[in-house]
C-alpha cells in the first residue's frame, strides 16, 4: 500500500481520531448484534429468526476483532469492551432503543448495517495498514446481511399498504442520523480524510446513495441529508446513549464472573 500508515507513524491526534473511529465501528456492531438477538424468537418465520441469530453472532465476533485494534494505539481493549458506561458508547444513534417490530429490524439491516459495512470497507481501503488485515473476513460475511436486507425491503415494499408505510417510515426515520454517524462533518473526520484513513464525509454519503439508493427507492424512501443536530464530537455520534439494559448485555455483566478468555 502506498504511503501506508502504521501505529508507529501516527501522532497523538491521529491516534485519538482513529480510536474514535474504531469505537464507532465496534460499539455499533456490538449493539447491532444485541438488536438482532432480540428477534431470534420474534421474527415472522423460523428461517428469519435463524438468519437474525447468524447476523447477531457475526456482529459480536466482528466487534471483538475491532476492539482489539485499540491495542495498537496504546490502549487495553478489555476495559474499553467491558467496563465503559452507557454514556461513553459511540454506537450509531439508531441502536439506542430496541426495534419496535420486524419492519424496524429490517430498517436496521438496511440502514445501519448498510452504513456500517460501507464505512468498514472504506476503512479497509484506506492508508491505515492494520485495517485491511483485520476486516477482510468481516466484509465478506456482511454480504449475507446486505442480501437479507434487500430481500426484506423488496418484500415489505411490495406488500400491503400498511407494510409499505411501516417500512418506509422505519427507514426514513433512521437514515438522517445514521448518515451523520457514518459521515461526520467535524474536525476528527476531516483529519482522517487528510491522512487517507477514510474518504471525505461527502464521498461516504455519495457511496451510500450509489449503492443503496435504488433499493430504498423501491420501498418508497429517498436518501436524505445527514442530520447532525446535537453532535457529540468526542464520541462521533449524536446526543444520548443506548439504554442501560442493552449495555449490560453488551458488556456481559450478568455472567462476568464466569468469563474465560
Amino acid at each position: 500500500m502506498t504511503d501506508a500508515l502504521t501505529p508507529e507513524r501516527l501522532d497523538d491526534t491521529q491516534k485519538s481520531d482513529l480510536k474514535r473511529l474504531i469505537l464507532c465501528l465496534a460499539d455499533t456492531k456490538r449493539l447491532l448484534g444485541i438488536r438482532y438477538s432480540d428477534w431470534l424468537l420474534g421474527a415472522p418465520s423460523i428461517e428469519a429468526g435463524i438468519a437474525a441469530s447468524g447476523m447477531a453472532q457475526d456482529e459480536w465476533g466482528h466487534a471483538r476483532l475491532l476492539y482489539s485494534l485499540v491495542k495498537d494505539l496504546g490502549h487495553d481493549p478489555k476495559p474499553i469492551e467491558y467496563d465503559r458506561d452507557a454514556e461513553a458508547y459511540a454506537n450509531c444513534d439508531a441502536l439506542d432503543e430496541p426495534a419496535e417490530d420486524w419492519a424496524d429490524v429490517v430498517a436496521l439491516m438496511a440502514v445501519v448495517d448498510g452504513a456500517l459495512t460501507l464505512l468498514l470497507e472504506a476503512f479497509a481501503e484506506g492508508t491505515y495498514a492494520p485495517a485491511a488485515g483485520r476486516t477482510g473476513k468481516m466484509i465478506a460475511e456482511e454480504s449475507f446481511h446486505r442480501d437479507m436486507a434487500a430481500a426484506w425491503l423488496r418484500r415489505l415494499g411490495a406488500g400491503s399498504p400498511e407494510a409499505r408505510a411501516r417500512i418506509a417510515d422505519a427507514c426514513a426515520s433512521r437514515l438522517p442520523r445514521t448518515l451523520a454517524w457514518m459521515a461526520p462533518d467535524d474536525a476528527p473526520a476531516a483529519r482522517l480524510a487528510t491522512a487517507g484513513i477514510l474518504p471525505e464525509s461527502a464521498e461516504l454519503v455519495r457511496r451510500f446513495a450509489d449503492r443503496y439508493g435504488a433499493v430504498f427507492s423501491a420501498a418508497g424512501v429517498a436518501i436524505p441529508a445527514p442530520e447532525r443536530a446535537g453532535w457529540d464530537e468526542a464520541r462521533g455520534r449524536g446526543p444520548g446513549h443506548p439504554g442501560l439494559e442493552a449495555v449490560e448485555r453488551a458488556r456481559g455483566d450478568l455472567n462476568r464472573e464466569l468469563f474465560v478468555e
